[in-house]
């Protein structure tokens, strides 16, 4: 059982989730151990332990941080906003995720290993994040879009969300993969995420 006030334990697990964030800019999910994350807290590793079992449990709550971010700003979008045309909508959305790039970094990972290696309830949390995202998008398709109906709302969804597993590794290009790609023949145009969220964006809204 955790020791401390319930003040102690969330500032604890808040260091070791933005240690985590920090290493993340400059390492990979591979490179980043629970040793490397403890180096940079101001408490021992085995310490760590007593707040996540794995690093995947940190990761996840990093995600499900970015999720809260990402909802944060959808929430936005719908209390700023009376009316907004189907295109201004695309605008609106695409430029909510041009400022969640680790969240879509998060998402091009492998998550079902990092979900694999964490607890139920650490699962259940991140689960209810992500939920929420989705509802917070379906309530701006309805306050917005209201002549969708529901069958046209999931199909928004069930194509937008898996959309964005892919935005990150195509606005995110290495030297390395650009040089592998000319190489290879491959015709790559840098797209931004802004850029290639709003243009899917139009076409699921028909908002040309």
């Amino acid at each position: 059982m955790i020791k401390g006030t319930p003040e102690l334990i969330a500032e604890r697990r808040e260091e070791i989730i933005n240690a985590c964030e920090r290493l993340y800019q400059t390492m990979s999910f591979k490179e980043i151990t629970i040793k490397e994350i403890g180096k940079v807290t101001s408490f021992s590793r085995p310490t760590i332990y007593n707040y996540f079992e794995t690093k995947e449990e940190i990761f996840l709550a990093l995600f499900e941080r970015e999720y809260d971010r990402w909802n944060a700003d959808l929430e936005l979008i719908l209390s700023r906003n009376e009316n907004l045309t189907r295109k201004q909508l695309a605008e609106e959305i695409a430029r909510s995720l041009q400022n969640r790039e680790q969240l879509l970094k998060l998402l091009s990972m492998n998550n079902f290993d990092m979900e694999a290696n964490s607890r139920r309830e650490l699962l259940t949390s991140f689960k209810e994040a992500y939920g929420k995202s989705m509802k917070n998008i379906r309530k701006i398709l309805e306050k917005f879009c209201p002549e969708m109906d529901d069958g046209e709302i999931r199909s928004f969804l069930y194509i937008f969300f898996p959309f964005m597993f892919g935005i990150y590794p195509y606005t995110a290009v290495t030297e390395k993969q650009r040089d592998a790609m000319k190489e290879a023949e491959v015709d790559f145009v840098y797209h931004s995420i802004y850029d290639i969220t709003l243009s899917c964006l139009v076409r699921l809204l028909n908002a040309d």
